[in-house]
């Protein structure tokens, strides 16, 4: 396989990472801050394995197989150990992170890659404090991570060609589809789409122009549908970019400028209504509507990712 990979952190990102991989073939070493905390990424696991199987994605066989792939620690120097390829998926706080990276950067071999699954920090802010700041990168995936094949690869100031070349020769053979963000930017690529959206929707909703479900379903059926398949250039060049340019040139102006959340939302977090973890939040989300919902985007990823693979 080339790389002998580590995953530091299992939480629902690290240990779907970790899952990954080793549906992709590699062996795993998962590291968690507990035996609590590794048996509950165990389960995890093992419930992602069973919704595999069950849609056709992996053989009733092969679920054990896959899951002997993964050696679990709570010892960071035994994950790194035997490591060529770190990846880093702890909690967003950037001291944390750097004071792991300073570790890491003693711990492994200079050739040993280090990378994080931050979605937001800056690789160059991470790597502050590094000798060998080269070696290390983000690999953001998306959650959940199993399912959405997007891993954006995020260059620091200092991140060379060789580290950035090995992490998407290692995410392609994870049969992921990795793209190469060039510049250390706030938000990359996804995120700040996702939230260019995220704000539109908010303004919509305070100027009275549609109710929040309607704003959703605009949304779900009609952007969300032809985005799938035709990103937004390339859905210009399809519509017209006469067409699109003429919009523009009257729209853009009437868009939201807004630097921060607007009301509705703020009032909302400042209440500790935080959507589906806390039961509340933009929508009720009791037990029987969040696993309808839960199911439902699971249903249409492995839909897609069925596609993806030639199952469909």
């Amino acid at each position: 396989m080339g790389e002998t990979l580590s995953v530091l952190g299992a939480g629902q990102m690290g240990h779907s990472i970790a899952l990954t991989a080793a549906w992709a073939g590699f062996s795993v070493v998962l590291q968690g801050n507990s035996e609590a905390g590794l048996a509950r990424a165990d389960k995890g696991i093992c419930n992602k394995l069973e919704l595999l199987a069950d849609n056709g994605l992996i053989k009733q066989e092969e679920m054990t197989t896959i899951r002997r792939r993964i050696r679990t620690t709570v010892s960071v120097p035994d994950a790194a150990a035997s490591a060529s390829f770190v990846i880093e998926s702890i909690p967003e706080q950037l001291e944390l992170k750097r004071q792991l990276y300073e570790q890491l950067d003693t711990l492994c071999d200079e050739r040993v890659i280090l990378a994080s699954n931050t979605s937001g920090l800056s690789p160059t802010a991470i790597a502050g404090r590094m000798k060998r700041p080269e070696r290390m990168i983000v690999t953001h995936f998306w959650n959940p991570a199993h399912l959405l094949p997007l891993v954006e690869v995020v260059r620091g100031e200092k991140t060379d060609d060789k580290t950035a070349d090995r992490a998407m020769q290692l995410l392609r053979a994870m049969d992921k589809k990795p793209i190469l963000v060039k510049k250390d930017a706030l938000g990359s690529v996804g995120n700040r789409l996702q939230y260019a959206l995220f704000r539109e929707a908010q303004y919509i909703l305070e100027q009275g122009i549609a109710s929040m479900e309607d704003i959703d379903d605009a949304v779900t059926y009609s952007l969300g549908r032809r985005l799938a398949v035709t990103g937004p250039f390339m859905t210009a060049d399809m519509g017209g970019l006469d067409l699109f340019d003429a919009i523009s040139g009257y729209l853009f102006a009437d868009l939201s400028k807004a630097d921060r959340s607007f009301e509705a939302m703020r009032l909302l977090v400042d209440s500790g209504m935080y959507g589906l973890k806390t039961g509340a939040g933009f929508y009720e989300w009791d037990e029987a509507f969040s696993a309808q919902m839960t199911k439902a985007r699971e249903q249409e990823l492995i839909r897609y990712l069925k596609c993806d693979r030639g199952l469909e």
